[in-house]
């Protein structure tokens, strides 16, 4: 695809076929994801990758709230349905580490000096390039939060270490033939330009 046409055909897909994504496929998002900026080349994310069916039910059991596990939802259905999840991890004790280097000299550590989280920034973008790449590769896919009282589960499930936190997860598969745009974006009308660009001094 051009470009253009991939940024304005992604869209959050949330119902899946079964049919299994190609591991080479798979290969070419990871691989995407980190050509992604990061403050001072820290690279402090890392990527959780579930592309076998027991692996992405072991995903499903720790990171779903009992309440919805109990009579999964439309969301939820369709969603379970898709053969791969890559949940994003991000670590601030590695931009941390990198920033008290000499180059950086933050030596202090403080973390005052980051007015913005850039370790979620940065693992944000990586899985904007991984939306990106599975459109591209005719793939759909959806970046959804994990339930902040889920993170211990999941966190416990797959090994992953105290100092990463999950930004999100993405789910990648084919679109199911019953997929249609739906949520926000359908009952939501897109903010036009003039609302929100503001050249050269901002308007009201």
């Amino acid at each position: 695809m051009q470009f253009d046409e991939v940024v304005r055909s992604r869209r959050m897909v949330r119902r899946y076929s079964p049919k299994p994504v190609d591991s080479h496929t798979v290969d070419r998002i990871l691989s995407n994801a980190v050509r992604a900026p990061s403050a001072g080349f820290s690279q402090g994310w890392a990527f959780l990758i579930l592309d076998q069916p027991a692996d992405v039910e072991r995903f499903w059991r720790a990171a779903t709230l009992p309440s919805r596990a109990v009579e999964p939802d439309a969301w939820l259905r369709g969603m379970r349905a898709a053969p791969v999840v890559i949940v994003p991890w991000s670590s601030q004790r590695a931009y941390l580490d990198r920033y008290a280097e000499a180059d950086k000299g933050w030596a202090d550590r403080d973390e005052a000096r980051w007015p913005v989280p850039y370790w979620h920034v940065d693992a944000g973008m990586a899985s904007l390039l991984m939306l990106l790449t599975a459109v591209d590769e005719g793939l759909g896919a959806c970046f959804f939060g994990v339930p902040g009282e889920r993170v211990s589960a999941l966190r416990a499930e797959f090994g992953v270490p105290a100092e990463y936190a999950p930004v999100g997860a993405i789910t990648v598969g084919y679109a199911a033939s019953t997929e249609k745009p739906g949520g926000s974006s359908v009952t939501r009308q897109r903010r036009p330009p003039e609302e929100v660009f503001h050249r050269g001094q901002w308007s009201s």
